[in-house]
């Protein structure tokens, strides 16, 4: 059962935080479709401390999705204080601290997976972010730096320690980033060290991955990044697998209208011209494996408004049912 103060789930499903993916829009998408939990972008500290409109865009939350949780990062303790007090302002569940990102030009600044290097600082921030907010606090973090340095149950015990609610855990090192195969075995040692909830992250792709991890581990939740993008439908089709049910088929019409809500959506939370040009990293996974995909997606690049994509997107829907050959209009 994962439970902090607000909140109990049995089985949780998460969304995890990726940037430029999950912003509002697909958030609701994904909790209409099943999650019990989901994460915002996660936030630079630096650009909330800075008071950069674009940082602050990514605090906003809605109602409609909660139960929800904003992700911060950084690697200086003020600004993380500052950020978190920030957070709290928009009143989610939980105040995450990402100290798993893998990427150079986060590591590059001491925050993300930096952390894990320092246990000392790490134990720091998270026990000050701790302190100066009343809402609950997790961290997000790997099992180690590399395989010659794999510190987590060290770091379990130190968070649990100044008073961290919950842990997530990518069961890879930050020298694997996304490549090779998590190590699930480490979320039973880590329970094994700690008494607070355990979020397992890393190998959900498809629905059976979610069943395998709980049937395999002890995790209290089990947090969902890439497989979730283009089939927000993970979670509902988890949940059916969870009662003994088959997962669910998601039928070629069914994604396409799917794609064009999410954009609807996306627009109403960050404007049209915008929205249509950052929906276009999505088409790849709502038309993964559909007849014509790659040919479709690169139509799909020319048009700036919705009502052209949404014309193109019907109609490719239609020659789809039809099995008629795919031609779609193209810019004059």
């Amino acid at each position: 059962m994962f439970s902090i103060p607000g909140v109990s789930i049995e089985k949780g499903l998460f969304l995890a935080p990726m940037e430029d993916v999950t912003d509002l829009s697909f958030r609701l998408v994904c909790r209409e479709l099943g999650a019990d939990f989901v994460f915002t972008e996660f936030v630079n500290a630096e650009g909330l401390v800075r008071n950069s409109e674009k940082t602050h865009k990514k605090l906003e939350i809605a109602d409609a999705e909660r139960p929800v949780g904003i992700q911060i990062y950084g690697g200086n303790l003020e600004s993380m204080i500052s950020a978190a007090k920030i957070a709290e302002e928009h009143a989610p569940e939980v105040i995450d601290i990402n100290a798993g990102c893998w990427v150079k030009n986060v590591v590059g600044h001491g925050a993300g997976a930096a952390l894990i290097k320092d246990p000392d600082y790490l134990q720091q921030v998270v026990g000050e972010v701790v302190k100066a907010v009343k809402l609950p606090v997790s961290v997000k973090t790997r099992i180690g730096w590399d395989t010659e340095n794999i510190n987590i149950l060290d770091i379990a015990k130190r968070l649990e320690d100044v008073g961290v609610q919950y842990l997530t855990i990518h069961c890879r090192t930050r020298s694997q980033g996304h490549s090779g195969e998590p190590d699930w075995g480490w979320i039973e040692k880590i329970k094994n060290v700690v008494s607070i909830p355990i979020v397992l992250n890393g190998g959900i792709m498809i629905p059976e991955d979610a069943i395998r991890a709980f049937q395999e581990t002890p995790a209290d939740a089990v947090m969902i990044a890439r497989g979730a993008i283009g089939n927000p439908w993970i979670f509902r089709q988890i949940k059916s697998l969870m009662l003994g049910e088959s997962s669910e088929q998601i039928d070629e019409k069914t994604r396409i209208l799917a794609c064009l809500k999410h954009l609807k959506l996306a627009m109403q939370v960050k404007g049209d011209r915008r929205a249509v040009i950052e929906h276009r990293k999505f088409y790849t996974g709502y038309l993964k494996g559909m007849r014509r995909a790659s040919y479709v997606r690169g139509n799909l690049m020319q048009w700036n408004e919705y009502s052209e994509i949404e014309e193109v997107l019907l109609q490719y829907a239609e020659q789809l049912v039809s099995g008629n050959e795919i031609v779609l209009k193209e810019k004059e």
